[in-house]
Order: C-alpha cells, then structure tokens, then sequence
C-alpha cells in the first residue's frame, strides 16, 4: 500500500474538504487493500466484515487524521485493531506459517511515525539554535567537526550546548512526570 500513499493522502485531503469524488476513489482503493490485508488473516465471511467495519471506523475517525503522519500506517492502525477485535469475538489465536514468522517483526511504521511526532514536540520546546544543533547532531548524525563549522562554534561550545539542550529536556520531562503524577 505503501507506493499509493501519497494519493491516498491526496484523496483523504480533498475528501476532508467536501470532495466526494475523491472520498469514494479512496474507499474504493483502501477496500481492495483491506480485502488483501484481511484475506491472509481471516476466512472469506469474516474479513469481508472486517473490511466493511475497518471502512466505517476510517469514516467516523476521519477528521482524526493527522496530515503531518502517513496515511497508510493510520489506516493500518485502524486495520490492525480491527483485526483484534475479531480475533477476540470469535476467541481465534493468530497462527502464521514458519516461513511468514519473520513479518510478525516487521516494521511499524506507526509508531515510528508517532515517536517522530513526539520527537518533534519534544524539540520544539528549545530554542533554534540548540534545536538544530541537537536534530543535527544526534538525529541526522552530523558530526561535531561539521556542526560546529556550520555554526561559527568551537567543537567544544558545540558538544557543551547540545549536553546542556538534553539534559533541560530531561530535567522538564521528569518534572512534567511528576506532576502528571500528583493529578
């Protein structure tokens, strides 16, 4: 599903904004994508369900949508709790051939979309400078050499302000715990 993201996004975008041309072609699209996703995971009657129920939890979640995140792993999101819902109504346990064992720890893209997300509020809290030094240097992998050539900063001054941006935001995170403690 991965190589339509960017028209499922497309459609989803101009869906939210009035257009039901563009909110009919994307259910069309997602439904042949769920009947697949279903159809390796459950018989035939109950992933036609799981699709028709996936499809209406995509319509009644729509405005939760986040533009900023990927489409395919929020709808894959919605897939997959559809998925244990099922699995829980009719007690089934998951069973997946040996040689298939290896996407069971394949790559979420969810939550790696969602930790970014975080990431990001996190390191909206510095200010420029430390922020950039600190996506540079400990995201991107920038060394400290080219940090602080870009910056006009000694590597020392450079390593110093991005000790100091991590250790503010720890200190604020602990004190953000401990009052999401005392509520």
């Amino acid at each position: 599903m991965i190589a339509q993201e960017a028209q499922y996004r497309d459609w989803m975008l101009a869906a939210l904004m009035g257009d039901a041309g563009a909110y009919r072609k994307l259910l069309e699209g997602l439904t042949r994508h769920l009947r697949s996703y279903y159809a390796r995971r459950l018989d035939t009657a109950a992933a036609e369900d799981a699709v028709q129920e996936t499809l209406i939890a995509i319509h009644t979640r729509r405005a939760s949508y986040d533009p900023a995140l990927p489409f395919t792993a929020w709808v894959y999101g919605i897939a997959r709790y559809k998925l244990i819902d099922e699995y829980r109504r009719h007690k089934r346990r998951a069973t997946v051939p040996l040689d298939e064992a290896g996407d069971l720890f394949g790559h979420d893209e969810a939550e790696e979309a969602i930790a970014r997300r975080d990431v990001a509020k996190l390191l909206d809290r510095l200010p420029a400078a430390k922020r950039r030094l600190v996506k540079d240097i400990k995201l991107d992998g920038v060394s400290v050499a080219e940090a602080a050539k870009r910056t006009g900063m000694s590597e020392s001054a450079v390593k110093v302000t991005v000790h100091r941006a991590l250790k503010s935001l720890g200190e604020e995170l602990r004190d953000q715990e401990g009052r999401d403690a005392d509520r």
